[in-house]
């Protein structure tokens, strides 16, 4: 396999961490960016004893020219083969609250869609030029669903969804590939703060070689585990009506 050059945002913990596990290899060159200045070194440590050119940053991704200015920097120097938005914020909603704070919803919107759009479109007309290239959106099965007790979490990874789709078929002419990943739940520090019941758990590790097995091949739409992935096409036949009155339930 050639060697690549990867950015991959949320390399602190989680799928992120695990992805740059799995692409540490000898020769491949890891740009991690995490909000965890210690857990992102030792996710670097790891990398570098596997091989691998590493470089950090921790920085404020909702600091949009900072994003952008690091973005174009980064590929620059040395341009990406694949870029993987993972960086994320969730958590349901206490049941004593009628809607999520405002400015912890802002926050989460920055996050969860704003970030990778504004990453995604910059990458997407710099890898056009080359001819080549892989842009990864990392959202969540919660896009399938409209889930009351985390209407924004849901919201937002919906919105990615549909923005990966529509870059797809932007790009179809130019070499670049986008991918959409929807995971359900993944054993991280993220889905272990949620009270609701984690169903068809998998570990981190075992969610990234899934992943990068099925970007090899150029997939379009990534759902893990598989569990899920019957549960979204069951989902589309189910009527709306039916599925609000189950979810109203939570």
């Amino acid at each position: 396999m050639a060697a690549k050059n990867i950015l991959i945002t949320g390399a602190s913990s989680g799928i992120g961490a695990a992805l740059a596990r799995v692409y540490a290899a000898q020769g491949n060159r890891l740009v991690l960016w995490g909000r965890n200045e210690d857990s992102l070194a030792a996710t670097a440590a790891v990398c570098r004893a596997r091989g691998a050119a590493v470089e950090t940053s921790c920085f404020d991704l909702t600091d949009f020219d900072r994003l952008i200015q690091a973005l174009e920097a980064t590929d620059t120097e040395k341009p990406l083969d694949l870029v993987i938005f993972n960086a994320g914020l969730g958590g349901s909603m206490p049941r004593d609250r009628v809607a999520q704070n405002a400015h912890a919803a802002e926050k989460m919107a920055g996050v969860n869609f704003t970030v990778p759009v504004v990453g995604a479109n910059l990458m997407a007309e710099r890898m056009a030029q080359r001819g080549r290239g892989r842009i990864v959106l990392i959202g969540s099965v919660a896009a399938f669903f409209p889930l009351p007790m985390a209407p924004l979490y849901s919201a937002s990874k919906a919105g990615l969804v549909l923005f990966a789709e529509a870059l797809r078929l932007r790009l179809r002419k130019s070499g670049v590939g986008v991918t959409m990943v929807s995971p359900g739940f993944v054993d991280t520090p993220m889905s272990r703060g949620l009270k609701e019941p984690r169903l068809f758990l998998i570990t981190a590790d075992a969610a990234a070689a899934i992943i990068a097995r099925k970007l090899e091949r150029g997939a379009r739409h990534i759902v893990i585990p598989w569990q899920f992935a019957l549960i979204c096409i069951a989902a589309k036949l189910i009527p709306r009506p039916i599925v609000r009155a189950v979810l109203s339930r939570y």
